[in-house]
This record gives structure tokens, C-alpha cells and sequence, in this order.
């Protein structure tokens, strides 16, 4: 919740969807129908890019690693025939929230039910909730329960509405007023640890409405369990690609601290307190998000490592751990030096310097993947293309992860495009390959 202030900024988002669905392509006259798609898609475009804008630049929001989740009203969802609900799924959200009651709103979002989260508020009446979750199932995957207190046992009850035989899962959501019934952090955590022990293999939880970090921190830590004497919870740290940059340990103080200032902070045994990565070496972190394993002991932190003079979570300098980074990221590291100081005659300098040498390289050794059929072949043109890409992408400054966000970002698109090939970009492709022959 994020209060009035950006009200009007959300508001135009959804007039611009209702400006997209009040134009008609059910029209006989053909130049009036191409017209007017062309309109529609105008305002579909605009609309996404007023969304995007809102999510990451307002609300400063990484949509391509945090599952966000945006409520809509139904009446918003109907006047926009639906065109709103794809509009902010394609600009990065994981899925829209809207009253459970409303089905004809949520039948028009015309959104796969894996993308919609179904609110309903608690009744004591379980069967008639039951009816509701029912009615609504074949529309959202999800459903959300408000609680009308903080107690496990209600919540029980209602988590066992959600089945994988129903394919429903269910959320119980403590609103501000539950919250703050608790007369501290630890007795709300202690709650929510209690129900959060009836959430089995995924198919329930348990949400917190507008916590504080500590609120959070204290929650979740909760939730996970530890065999260790110390309590400490064994946690990797990863980059937001994967890969394992190094194993540390947290304390539930430790997931707090990190949540308050959104860097890795972590509990050094050595040191025998907080450990914020990063104060004396200048090698901090960007915290994007925190996950628990399958079995509930063990963390992993997801970073963007920093650092002005190396990019490197090691003591030794390096990125990783487990020393110096192999294939694809090993490349990346190498342009990147290269980029600064490359030595005489090095090839990946002169592409650094000629534009036109690395665009024809691009286009040249992408008709080889093309055409490449064996295995072998094709893993070695893959590799050429990997190579001449990741040139260009080291010269205008972007990384793996970018890209890696970006693909994360598309995944969660609806509205797809047809994907057919441009006949421009093809004759210049094929312009540059003849003035190689």
C-alpha cells in the first residue's frame, strides 16, 4: 500500500486501458478496421510503458526478481474489458488481486487462473467460504483470506480449504488491525510460525499486510527451522543468475538487519555478531530477495555483488567462493578488463573500436547458428554468437544479470506478438552478408 500519492499516477493507467477498450475493430469498412487496430495496439503500448514506469521508477519496484502482486477493482476490470489486468502483467507484475465475489470482473481480466489471486474475507461460516473458494477456483488458482484474528486455529481452518486435489491454494492474510492485536514482534512471529506449520508442499501460506522489517525479519526466521546449537540458518548467497557466490550464516537478527537497509547483511561466528558485507571492503551487496529451501533450514540471498575497484564477494578478490567464474561469466569478466586495458593487437579491442566490424561479425556468425546441424556445429556457432554478443553488450555497459532480468521480465508477459520476421531487417542482414562475399 503505498497511500494516495500515487493515485492519480495508477489512475491514468487504467483510463489509458479504458481508452484501448472503447476502440472497436468490429467494423466492416477495412481502412476504418486497420485503422483502429493500429490504435488499439497504440494504446496497449502506451499503457504498458505508463505501467512500467510505475512499478520500477515510482514505486521502485525490481519486477523481474520480486513477485509482485497488484490490486485491481472489479469495476476497473470490467470497464477496461479485461485489456488492464494483461497491461500490468505485461509490465512485470506476477499476478492482480481482485475481490473473490466479483467473477464476471475476474472472467474479463481473461487471464490465465495461475496469474490471478482471489480475495475473500474471513467468515465464521466455513461452509459458505468453502462455496465461495469453490466458485471462484476455476478463475484464480490462488485465494487470500482476510483473517478476522490472529489465531492459528482460524486460520487452520481455512488453509484446509485449498487442496492440490481442488488446485486451489490458500493465502490467510493478517490485515494491520491483526497485526498489530500482537503485544510484540515475537508473539505476531509466534503466531504466524503456528499456522505456517499447516502450509504443506506449497499449497498454503500465510501474508502479513504492510509489516516492518522487524515484523517480517522476525516472521519469517520463524517460519524455518535449525538444527545447529548456535540457531544460525545456513544460507547461500547468489546471484540474481543463480550462481552461488558463497555459503555464510544468518541470525534471525541478521534477516532483520538486512531487510531494514536491503543489503546482505549476514551473522559473522568469528566475529560473534552482524556481519554487513561489504563496510570495510567496499565489496557490498544489493539485496533483491530472500527464499527458504524446500525443507524449511536453509536461506538463500539474492545479491547483486558490488564493488568499485572488483566486483568480487570473496576475501580473495574473486567472485565467488570457489575462485575464479567459468564460461559465460568468466567471458563477461575478461571483455569487461579488456575493455579498460587491453593489450596490443588484442582482436576484442579492434571490435571495441569498430562499430561496423562487430555488427557485420553479429549478423555473420548468427547466419551460422542458423545453419549449423549437428550438435557439435551448433554449440560452436552458439559459442561465436555468445562471444560477439557479449562484446556488445560489455561495450554499452551490460551485464549478464541485465539480460537475465530482462528474460525474467517477458516470462511473465501475456499479450504475445505474432513473432513473424521483419522484411527490413532481413535485407539489411542479407546486404551485409553479400558485401562479404
Amino acid at each position: 500500500s503505498y497511500g494516495d500519492e500515487y493515485a492519480n499516477e495508477f489512475r491514468a493507467i487504467v483510463d489509458k486501458n479504458i481508452e484501448q477498450s472503447n476502440v472497436t475493430t468490429d467494423v466492416s469498412d477495412k481502412d476504418e478496421k486497420d485503422k483502429n487496430k493500429k490504435l488499439k495496439k497504440k494504446f496497449m503500448k502506451e499503457g504498458v510503458a505508463m505501467a512500467k514506469k510505475y512499478l520500477t521508477q515510482t514505486l521502485g519496484l525490481d519486477v523481474s526478481i520480486v513477485d509482485v502482486q497488484v490490486v485491481v477493482g472489479a469495476d476497473d476490470l470490467l470497464e477496461s474489458d479485461g485489456f488492464l489486468a494483461a497491461c500490468l502483467l505485461d509490465a512485470g507484475c506476477d499476478a492482480i488481486v481482485t475481490a473473490g465475489t466479483e467473477l464476471a470482473a475476474i472472467d474479463a481480466a481473461k487471464i490465465p487462473r495461475e496469474r490471478v489471486v482471489a480475495h475473500l474475507e474471513h467468515s465464521d461460516d466455513v461452509s459458505a467460504l468453502n462455496e465461495a473458494v469453490g466458485a471462484v477456483s476455476a478463475l484464480a488458482s490462488t485465494v487470500s483470506v482476510g483473517l478476522s484474528s490472529g489465531s492459528p486455529q482460524s486460520a487452520v481452518e481455512i488453509l484446509r480449504l485449498g487442496t492440490k486435489e481442488n488446485d486451489v491454494r490458500i493465502v490467510v492474510q493478517l490485515h494491520s488491525e491483526v497485526r498489530d492485536s500482537f503485544l510484540n514482534e515475537d508473539e505476531l512471529a509466534a503466531s504466524v510460525a503456528e499456522i505456517s506449520k499447516q502450509c504443506k508442499d506449497g499449497w498454503g501460506g500465510v501474508t502479513i499486510v504492510d509489516p516492518t522489517a522487524k515484523q517480517l525479519g522476525l516472521s519469517y526466521a520463524a517460519c524455518m527451522r535449525t538444527d545447529r546449537p548456535d540457531g544460525l540458518y545456513t544460507t547461500v548467497v547468489c546471484t540474481r543468475s543463480g550462481e552461488a557466490l558463497g555459503l555464510v550464516y544468518s541470525s534471525k537478527e541478521s534477516v532483520v538487519a538486512a531487510l531494514e537497509c536491503g543489503r546482505g547483511v549476514y551473522y559473522s561466528r568469528s566475529r560473534n555478531g552482524l556481519w554487513r558485507k561489504g563496510d570495510t571492503s567496499g565489496h557490498y551487496q544489493t539485496l533483491h530477495r530472500l527464499d527458504v529451501d524446500c525443507d524449511g533450514d536453509a536461506l538463500r540471498f539474492t545479491v547483486t555483488q558490488r564493488g568499485d575497484d572488483v566486483v568480487a564477494f570473496c576475501h580473495l578478490n574473486t567472485l565467488t567462493c570457489w575462485g575464479e567464474a567459468r564460461g559465460v561469466r568468466h567471458l563477461e569478466g575478461t571483455l569487461k578488463e579488456r575493455l579498460k586495458s587491453a593489450p596490443a593487437g588484442s582482436y576484442t579491442k579492434r571490435l571495441f573500436d569498430d562499430e561496423e566490424l562487430l555488427r557485420d561479425k553479429l549478423v555473420e556468425e548468427a547466419q551460422e547458428l542458423s545453419e549449423a546441424e549437428s550438435p557439435e556445429h551448433v554449440a560452436e556457432e552458439l559459442a561465436d554468437v555468445l562471444y560477439f554478443a557479449m562484446v556488445r553488450a560489455a561495450k554499452a555497459g551490460v551485464s549478464i544479470d541485465d539480460a537475465a532480468a530482462e528474460l525474467d521480465r517477458r516470462a511473465r508477459k501475456v499479450t504475445r506478438r505474432k513473432g513473424d520476421s521483419k522484411a527490413e531487417r532481413i535485407a539489411a542482414g542479407n546486404a551485409i552478408l553479400d558485401k562479404k562475399t
